[in-house]
């Protein structure tokens, strides 16, 4: 009995993440949804792929099995380079450098010296290593990463890819056909010429002589340390993202819409093979001539044994956005989304079937009253009925072609679907006739909840909230306080309910909405859906991978780790301990912990935090001031620093050593201009960074 927003996503304003308490973990794709923007192996079994949200995935037998690794950071990862099986090091934004010395079963976080983005690393052995990035940064270290040096690039253009063939003789690529060379390990670094002014964004040398670069629309080819780079031409005209050799002969290059290019020849021909995708593709790496492995987008991983004549994939799953999602007990659900896609599962999302909807228009909301009676509704008027647990799909006639964005079933006869333009229809035979009713607004309605055959709310566009007591034959306006745009509404009882919108709006009411009060979730990102399983108890989720959770009824609402910065669209609960989000990309997430506990930076209690938490600062944007909350598990020194977005520190807020526990600081930028600023959370080996936006 979800609702969801679908045909109106344009128009929410996106912000920023958040992030807190995990135990959420996949269900599609799998083996994870996050994108992933870099692989490395270092032979045909040992590898790992890094991505968003600090996602990092390490394989022992050549991708049969991708097991995720604790990064300690939800930062971007953009790189990983490997020298051995256990030696490693993964770069991303905000300057993040991890270390690791056991194969990924611990993480360390190292001191880069800066906030900019880092795009790539190199290692020619465990000490020594070079990363490259934005601003035209080169950093440099000979001992592991304990110390990392600038260097000087002579340039401020964005660095995609650095390659090491030695510890002396590197070259880097970027921006405006940026080609940068060095035999000195970077003492100097020398511009090069490239022919061209594209973006090039990979490059890879077999020897000190021998490389090849690649970019929008671009391949350069050298056999001279690029003395001189020649351009090579290919069956296809995509960008090209990366670019892996194995000898002065044989390379792969992969890039957009699942483009595959190979060569035998040293870039002579460039042959396209099918990669059986149309996902993005950010990486490739191959162990020897014929085993290698690609990475994309939506958790895309490829994989070939020889070289590419057949790429098998090792992810699973539809990618396909998902907008709403019904259960009718811990193992019996039903997600809807995108294209027509319908999923089914009876164990629980162990396995997620899919189902002929017998349409690709979308699907924007879902509610079953049992295992096997639902309807789902949405575009062009579209209302989709089973009886068999989606076996077989009807399709049944709504009169209308308006889009539905909401569906509410109280029994297997009566429901009520709202969508735009103040569109509300009803059925009290199944869906067998479906009669308009006078909503009273031509405000797009985003969601619809009924907890008994007469009685529902719907909300929508500008804060509008209409109930019925009556089962629509009236309905009435109520006051939401806000102008804010209404996404999801959710209630437990013809009194208690809780509806959520556009900058994290929060209300609840007690009485059946005589009242909504606004209620503080801490963030001001967009919430999409709401779901409770008693009066007290209910999770939100959004923007960024939002997931809020409250047990008091909304008077505390806890900030969640989702894994994941991809929007999350619908929650439901398919039991008290048991709840399920659905979201873009195909994303699937679910718990099955009990999830308690009350956020003490909110509370003041003496509960010991679990985790690191830093939230976003609220109000954001602010003027002049603002609050941001963070949390410890452990006794340690705290950095809580603020920086411009040329990296350069405004302010100290907190270097202290505190015990464990959570707390808040205010900042005031009376002395600042308006802008965006980056304040940032140390902790030991935890680190993280947040956008804040100061407006006059």
């Amino acid at each position: 009995m979800k609702n969801s927003l679908c045909g109106l996503m344009v128009m929410i304003l996106f912000t920023s993440i958040g992030l807190s308490q995990s135990g959420w973990f996949w269900q599609n794709p799998l083996p994870q949804g996050n994108n992933l923007f870099a692989v490395f192996f270092t032979d045909a079994n040992t590898g790992t792929a890094v991505g968003d949200y600090g996602t990092i995935l390490r394989t022992t037998n050549g991708g049969v099995n991708w097991v995720s690794q604790s990064s300690g950071t939800t930062e971007y990862l953009n790189a990983v380079s490997f020298t051995d099986v256990n030696a490693g090091t993964a770069v991303g934004d905000f300057g993040t450098i991890l270390r690791t010395t056991n194969g990924g079963a611990d993480w360390v976080s190292q001191s880069s010296g800066t906030i900019h983005r880092l795009r790539a690393v190199s290692f020619t052995d465990a000490n020594t290593g070079t990363a490259v990035g934005i601003n035209g940064i080169i950093l440099r270290t000979t001992n592991g990463g304990a110390n990392w040096v600038s260097q000087s690039s002579g340039f401020d253009d964005i660095l995609y890819a650095v390659s090491f063939t030695d510890a002396n003789t590197g070259t880097a690529v970027g921006d405006f056909g940026r080609i940068l060379r060095t035999t000195n390990g970077g003492a100097n670094w020398v511009s090069q010429s490239s022919g061209t002014t594209s973006t090039l964004y990979a490059v890879s040398f077999t020897d000190a002589n021998t490389g090849t670069a690649v970019g929008s629309g671009r391949i350069l080819h050298t056999t001279n340390g690029g003395a001189n780079w020649l351009s090579q031409s290919s069956e296809a005209s995509n960008t090209l993202s990366a670019v892996s050799f194995t000898d002065a002969n044989t390379g792969t290059a992969v890039g957009y819409l699942g483009t595959i290019l190979r060569t035998t020849n040293g870039g002579t021909n460039w042959i396209s093979q099918s990669s059986g995708v149309t996902n993005h593709l950010s990486a490739v790496y191959f162990a020897d001539a014929n085993t290698g492995t690609a990475v994309g987008d939506f958790g895309t991983i490829l994989r070939t044994t020889n070289g590419g004549a057949n790429w098998v994939s090792q992810s699973s799953g539809t990618t396909n956005s998902l907008h709403a999602v019904s259960f009718t007990d811990a193992n019996t659900g039903t997600a809807v989304g995108y294209y027509g896609t319908i999923l089914h599962t009876t164990n629980g999302g162990a396995s997620w079937v899919s189902q002929s909807s017998g349409t690709e228009s979308n699907l924007c909301a879902v509610s079953f009253v049992d295992a096997n009676t639902g309807t789902a509704v949405g575009f062009s008027g579209r209302i989709l009925r089973t009886t068999n647990g989606g076996i077989h799909w009807i399709s049944q006639s709504s009169g209308t072609t308006e889009y539905f964005n909401g569906v509410s079933f109280t029994d297997a006869n009566t429901g009520t679907a709202v969508g735009i333009g103040g569109t509300i229809l009803r059925t009290t035979n199944g869906g067998a006739n479906w009669v308009s009713q006078s909503s009273g607004t031509t405000n797009s309605l985003l969601g619809v909840a009924f907890t008994d055959a007469n009685t529902g709310t719907t909300v929508g566009i500008g804060g509008t909230i209409l109930r019925t007591t009556n089962g629509g034959t009236n309905w009435v306006s109520q006051s939401s306080g806000t102008t804010n745009s209404l996404l999801g509404v959710a209630f437990t009882d013809a009194n208690a309910g809780t509806a959520v919108g556009i900058g994290g709006t929060i209300l609840h009411t007690t009485n059946g909405g005589a009242n909504w009060v606004s209620q503080s979730g801490g963030t001001t990102n967009s919430l999409l859906g709401v779901a409770f399983t008693d009066a007290n108890t209910s999770t939100a989720v959004g923007d960024f991978g939002t997931i809020l959770h409250t047990t008091n009824g909304g008077a505390n609402w806890v900030s969640q780790s989702s894994g994941t910065t991809n929007h999350l669209s619908a929650v439901c609960f398919a039991d008290a301990n048991t709840v399920i989000a659905v979201g873009d990309f195909g994303t699937i997430l679910r718990t099955t912990s009990a999830i308690t506990g009350i956020n003490d930076a909110y509370k003041g209690i003496t509960n010991l935090p679990k985790n690191f938490l830093l939230e976003q600062n609220y109000p954001n944007p602010f003027n002049p001031k603002t609050t941001i909350h963070y949390q410890t598990p452990t006794n340690s020194t705290v950095i809580l620093k603020v920086f411009d977005v040329l990296g350069r520190e405004v302010t100290t807020l907190v270097n202290e050593r505190q015990i464990a526990g959570s707390y808040s600081v205010k900042l005031d930028a009376t002395a600042l201009s308006s802008g965006i600023y980056f304040y940032r959370l140390q902790v030991g080996a935890f680190t993280q960074a947040k956008k804040l936006m100061l407006v006059r």
